[in-house]
């Protein structure tokens, strides 16, 4: 099947399929429309390769994701499925570039080689080196996080929004007392985007309520979730309500509590922001969270992506929040601290 059998199906000329598939001039959309839909009914794949050189583009997305020890997680999975799905909808192809945040060299090295349009920038750090050296190097990007600095084609977790809804609904329960849990204290030195943001947030609505602060840093790791919970216990005033912002800690701290014989939510209510329920509900029980939206914000990148490579232009920043699903570890605060 040739691009010949497809303009003679949908009664065009070749040079019409062509513009169609590589944007080289524009086609009306009832054209589009009728080319597409011959390309469906004759069952026609366009090579890549051939329309990557007729419109001088790869038709292929970079995503820049710097996995640690552990990998991908569930949480971030979903920002690369949102990412995947919306790249292959609008005639793309996306590839994974496992780049650490400190490697920009290589990230450019790479990028310089033509094998994509573009680059996707996820774990973005407040002053991310990858972020200049893309630009300097005129590459187009667009970024799921935010740097410091404006005028960036960014979409982002509003973690203001998110973690200010997570203690409002504590203190609603009457807790008075309500410790946040976020990622190892190295994140703050090297200026994780989402560990700066979500303390900065947390710091500022409990002083605005006139709440005492009790933010801790964890390890991201089970035995750096047992750590900070028993940091929490021995305090001496515990808090009533726990905020976790540790996906890989937050197992370690249900299960201390739990060897202490600390009831969730009787005790002590718990809840998980920036989290999905698919993680959330593998600990026993189940943690309430506000539901990062990885989906939503991969498909949002892939469109700010294109719409940078389509106009040169950047859009304002698009935030958006997590939302609450309660599965039931959060309940009134208990009388006195959260020891049985």
């Amino acid at each position: 099947m040739t691009m010949q059998d497809v303009a003679r199906h949908a009664g065009v000329a070749l040079s019409t399929v062509s513009a169609t598939l590589t944007a080289a001039r524009p086609v009306s959309a009832g054209t589009r429309a009728r080319v597409e839909a011959s390309m469906t009914e004759l069952g026609y794949r366009p090579n890549a390769l051939a329309r990557g050189l007729a419109s001088k583009r790869s038709h292929v997305l970079a995503l820049a994701f710097p996995m640690g020890p552990a990998g991908l997680s569930r949480t971030s999975a979903e920002f690369v499925i949102g990412a995947t799905e919306a790249a292959q909808d609008r005639g793309y192809q996306l590839v994974l570039w496992p780049f650490a945040t400190d490697d920009a060299a290589g990230l450019l090295d790479v990028a310089r080689q033509g094998l994509a349009d573009g680059v996707l920038l996820m774990e973005v750090g407040t002053g991310d080196a990858r972020v200049r050296a893309l630009a300097e190097a005129g590459i187009p990007q667009a970024l799921i996080g935010r740097t410091g600095d404006d005028g960036l084609p960014v979409v982002d977790i509003d973690f203001d929004a998110t973690v200010v809804a997570a203690v409002q609904h504590l203190s609603g329960l009457g807790h008075r007392r309500i410790a946040f849990v976020n990622h190892a204290e190295h994140r703050v030195t090297e200026g994780h985007g989402p560990t700066v943001r979500a303390g900065e947030a947390y710091r500022r609505i409990v002083a605005g309520l006139g709440l005492p602060a009790q933010e801790v840093f964890a390890e991201e790791s089970v035995a750096g979730g047992r750590v900070v919970a028993a940091q929490l216990l021995d305090a001496p005033q515990p808090p009533t309500a726990v905020l976790v912002m540790n996906e890989e800690a937050a197992f370690g701290l249900v299960a201390e509590f739990a060897a202490r014989g600390v009831a969730i939510p009787g005790d002590v209510s718990v809840a998980a922001v920036v989290s999905t329920p698919a993680v959330a509900g593998q600990t026993v029980p189940p943690l309430t969270t506000w539901h990062a939206p990885g989906v939503a914000l991969g498909r949002a990148g892939v469109d700010l992506l294109l719409s940078v490579l389509g106009t040169g232009e950047v859009p304002a920043p698009t935030l958006i929040g997590c939302g609450l699903v309660d599965l039931g570890s959060t309940g009134p605060a208990p009388r006195g601290g959260p020891h049985p």
